[in-house]
């Protein structure tokens, strides 16, 4: 599966190195996986769900949760594989960005997911950070996270099931060095950061540089 997601991403342009993001954790590195990119391939998009639906086919689940943004659409999509792999209906249901960095369950969501047993999907993680919270909005929705898989993992190291909390699994894993703000080699050596992709542009509009 690794290799076949890698491909995925270097055609639809997802994979980028060489430069300076700043991501959703507000930490530096020199990798960045734009989702957005694969996105735009409704096709390949597909297939991500698919291969998520096929690495956790043998789960009990009744629906999916994801963190908003971008996982939604990967969300929706396991959900409709895992559906037809199992013959029964999954819901797919997924949390909205709130105050600050917070998730919160809308639209009735909690309620469609109460006492139902869950999967928890995220496209890419740095620190694990989204993931966890749409976790805990489910299981403070009464639901039971029975497994967390993301599309890829950039620090396995940290990112762990017991980082995450419940059971946890990935599509393919990728060591992308990430650093704190203060702490950023790149920063250091004056590499200019990237405000095309990430959270570069927020970072440069908070420190007056756009």
């Amino acid at each position: 599966m690794q290799d076949e997601l890698i491909g995925i991403l270097k055609r639809t342009g997802a994979l980028i190195t060489d430069s300076h993001f700043v991501g959703v954790s507000g930490r530096h590195m020199d990798t960045y996986v734009n989702k957005d990119a694969l996105l735009t391939h409704p096709q390949e998009a597909s297939r991500v769900g698919e291969l998520f639906a096929e690495l956790n086919k043998d789960l009990d689940v009744d629906a999916v949760i994801a963190p908003a943004m971008g996982a939604i659409i990967l969300g929706q999509w396991t959900a409709y594989y895992l559906s037809k792999i199992q013959g029964k209906e999954i819901l797919s249901v997924y949390t909205d960005k709130g105050e600050g960095d917070e998730q919160v369950l809308k639209r009735g969501y909690d309620k469609a997911i109460a006492g139902k047993k869950v999967l928890a999907i995220e496209d890419v993680v740095t620190t694990g950070g989204s993931v966890r919270k749409s976790i805990e909005k489910a299981q403070q929705a009464g639901a039971t996270v029975v497994q967390a898989s993301v599309m890829m993992n950039k620090d396995p190291e940290k990112v762990t099931e017991e980082a995450i909390g419940v059971p946890f699994n990935s599509l393919a894993t990728m060591t992308v060095a990430s650093y704190a703000e203060e702490e950023c080699p790149l920063c250091a050596s004056g590499v200019p950061v990237n405000a095309t992709v990430g959270h570069g542009k927020k970072f440069l509009e908070r420190i007056g540089n756009i």
